[in-house]
């Protein structure tokens, strides 16, 4: 069952998700040449502290696995679920923020990917495409629409661009808990899936990558990265579902890639 937010819980939803934008906006200023990704994951922890809220990733456990970081931050092959280390960011890097919080029993979910100065041309419009397929996804996340409406708009605009999406790991609804029903792949048919209404809050989030589709899981158990070593972008809002426009709870100005 896919859950239902009455009006009471989805402004609950937004406090959160506010929260989570205004905290990822903070810490994409800080992604510059020479700071470590582990001093990038240090101040979203106080940044989250001074919000009063707690990161939805620290300690998550998926079987015998518990995520050690307190966002997920991943730099140009890595796909998704990057681990902070004393790794230094590099001129000409894309780096993937991840952040996750809960606000008083509720989750704010959303990503960007941020240049690190000028860009290849190419992977400058790897961001462009994943960024406008986020967009695409959310024009016909409307009530009545069907699941699949939103996952066929990202592939299209993925596959249009001569980019490929990842099938491992999708989107996901989003609520009480970080990951709730339904999963929301990168790539689908049209009219296909459950109807969407009025209430549900998904955390719609593109992963394009510049090359082919397949992509590896590391030694530590968390870092996806792409099969063949070529870059990936990732874009994520979460969204809530009424009867007239969809609302993007995370909303935030969009980024200037260039």
């Amino acid at each position: 069952m896919i859950p239902i937010k009455s009006d009471k819980e989805a402004d609950q939803m937004r406090r959160a998700c506010r929260t989570a934008s205004e905290i990822l906006d903070r810490v994409t200023e800080l992604v510059r040449p020479g700071i470590s990704t582990k001093e990038v994951d240090e101040a979203a922890a106080d940044f989250m502290d001074e919000a009063n809220v707690k990161s939805a990733f620290l300690g998550y456990r998926l079987g015998h696995r518990v995520f050690p970081g307190n966002i997920c931050i991943s730099l140009n092959d890595e796909v998704v679920h990057g681990i902070a280390s004393q790794r230094r960011i590099q001129y000409g890097d894309i780096v993937k923020l991840d952040i996750g919080v809960i606000q008083n029993g509720w989750v704010g979910d959303t990503a960007t990917t941020v240049p690190v100065g000028m860009i290849d041309e190419r992977l400058d419009q790897l961001l462009r495409v994943t960024e406008k397929a986020l967009e695409r996804a959310i024009r016909v996340a409307t009530e009545g629409m069907r699941l699949g409406d939103i996952c066929a708009e990202i592939e299209d605009e993925a596959t249009q661009n001569r980019f490929s999406v990842v099938r491992e790991f999708v989107g996901h609804g989003v609520g009480r808990k970080l990951h709730e029903e339904p999963q929301i792949p990168n790539y689908g048919k049209r009219g296909s899936g459950p109807k969407l209404r009025a209430g549900m809050t998904l955390a719609i989030e593109p992963m394009i990558n510049l090359g082919t589709a397949a992509v590896r899981l590391l030694d530590d158990g968390w870092t996806v990265r792409t099969a063949d070593g070529m870059p990936s972008a990732h874009f994520e809002h979460t969204v809530l579902i009424t009867k007239d426009e969809p609302e993007i709870l995370t909303w935030r100005a969009k980024t200037q890639l260039k």
